[in-house]
């Protein structure tokens, strides 16, 4: 005998996947209003009626009206009296590059998991991996700008001086090497702010060092290199700070990875992962964060380590306790919560 339904339970379900559609279909919209400088267009122009903004922006007007309407009706721009708008909130998610609650990386790290589908849905079948290098063509550019608002307005200003004694080596020189440093905004960021240290960014994908390689030229920044290597044998010794920036759990082996930090550090060095914020169980993580990484590690985390040797496969959301227990696999005795957002903690291992 079939269940009797709860009419009420159903209509809240359905008007949470609606409001999950409405999200999913608003991706490729968000993405061609960036791409397009509408949303900068409008904030420098608005309020303004869609011919405006078409004609600011070098748009077709009915297209640019029919935009705005799906972006009014998500919330993302104003709307009053036929014109158009960015509330000053709205401005900062949408329009400011260097906002910290900037969030145009997540909708192109989105639109890289749907073109990723096929591959790891094959790969649910066979249990093998899907290297980081096979991922969607779009996926290095897109983690790199979703993660660089948190670190443009944290690791500088909160995370490195969250570190015991860390900063005043910075500042009168340091040796520094930045693993899994992908296109190097991390690095560079920390290059810039400490002109008397050396900092080097290892990363096992040589486009990515490529990448890394021509955002520093392009920067001027001249106490930065990078090089192709893994965080299980990058190269050099007796640094004084290593850092991971939100890879530890990508890493097929992340216990061999603890133990050559441990062996590449000076005596009384400093190894600062940073990673997703995440509670130790799955009941801590049913929340909006937890469903973002969670959705996250499905698409990208798992599938790139499983791809790895050892494959551990810790995923997005491993947590505090389980991400100790491997650093101090690799022989780190002290383990502690120097710094966190509610996008990240920050580990510091001694």
């Amino acid at each position: 005998m079939a269940q009797q339904l709860n009419e009420t339970t159903l209509n809240e379900l359905v008007g949470r996947i609606l409001g999950d559609l409405g999200g999913a279909v608003s991706v490729p919209l968000v993405r061609i209003g960036d791409a397009l400088g509408l949303y900068e267009t409008l904030k420098r122009i608005g309020p303004a009626t869609p011919e405006e903004l078409a004609s600011a922006a070098d748009c077709a007007p009915r297209y640019v009206r029919e935009w705005l309407s799906a972006q009014a009706a998500s919330g993302y721009v104003t709307h009053e009296d036929g014109r158009f708008s960015l509330t000053p909130e709205q401005a900062f998610v949408f329009a400011e590059p260097d906002s910290p609650a900037n969030l145009l990386g997540g909708f192109d790290t989105a639109a890289a998991m749907f073109e990723n589908q096929p591959k790891v849905q094959a790969a649910f079948k066979t249990g093998r991996g899907v290297a980081w290098g096979d991922l969607a063509g779009c996926m290095f550019c897109a983690v790199a700008r979703m993660f660089r608002p948190g670190y443009v307005n944290a690791l500088v200003q909160e995370w490195l001086p969250a570190l015991d004694g860390v900063v005043p080596k910075l500042e009168a020189g340091a040796k520094v090497t930045d693993v899994g440093c992908g296109h190097g905004v991390s690095t560079i960021l920390m290059a810039q702010a400490y002109p008397r240290s050396q900092f080097t960014g290892y990363d096992f994908h040589p486009a990515s060092i490529a990448a890394a390689t021509a955002h520093a030229m392009a920067h001027g920044v001249e106490n930065v290199r990078f090089e192709v290597g893994t965080a299980q044998d990058f190269a050099g010794e007796d640094y004084d700070l290593v850092t991971f920036f939100d890879c530890l759990h990508d890493m097929g082996d992340p216990k061999g990875a603890a133990t050559h930090v441990r062996k590449a550090l000076k005596d009384g060095g400093t190894w600062m992962v940073v990673e997703p914020m995440a509670g130790d169980t799955l009941e801590d993580n049913l929340n909006p964060v937890g469903r973002l990484y969670y959705s996250a590690s499905t698409m990208i985390c798992v599938p790139t380590s499983l791809a790895q040797e050892t494959g551990l496969a810790l995923g997005a959301q491993a947590g505090e306790r389980r991400l100790a227990e491997v650093i101090r696999a690799g022989g780190f005795r002290n383990v502690r919560r120097a710094a966190q957002t509610p996008l990240n903690m920050v580990l510091e291992a001694t």
